[in-house]
């Protein structure tokens, strides 16, 4: 049996499945809480125009917002009918269908997020 350097508690029956991080039960593991508590980004917001494996159809991506996944979901929305366009979030990044670059970057300033143009 191979032995790991964070041991190899899965189960207890105390206490059911055990976190291998904090080496508590799932339901009072605190290293899961403290990762989403943390909003991901560095800061700048960055405003790309992609086409890339999209089939030539070109998509607007939103990233580096510090928000968690419930705002960035709404900050989507929002974004998404202030183009008249589709899209999504996924991963932290916001998707809006289409070459929307300039109405995002004003409709993030108004909502009070500094954003820039990035490549190109």
């Amino acid at each position: 049996m191979k032995s790991s350097p964070k041991g190899g508690l899965v189960y207890s029956t105390e206490g059911g499945r055990m976190c291998p991080e904090c080496r508590r039960s799932l339901a009072e593991c605190v290293c899961k809480t403290a990762a989403r508590k943390l909003p991901l980004g560095d800061g700048v917001v960055r405003v790309i125009r992609e086409t890339k494996g999209r089939g030539g159809k070109s998509v607007t991506l939103v990233k580096g917002l510090a928000l968690d996944p419930l705002a960035l979901a709404l900050l989507g929305k929002q974004l998404r009918t202030a183009c008249g366009s589709g899209g999504t979030v996924k991963d932290g990044v916001i998707e809006v269908q289409g070459d929307h670059c300039e109405q995002v970057i004003e409709a993030l300033k108004n909502y009070g997020h500094h954003a820039k143009r990035a490549g190109g």
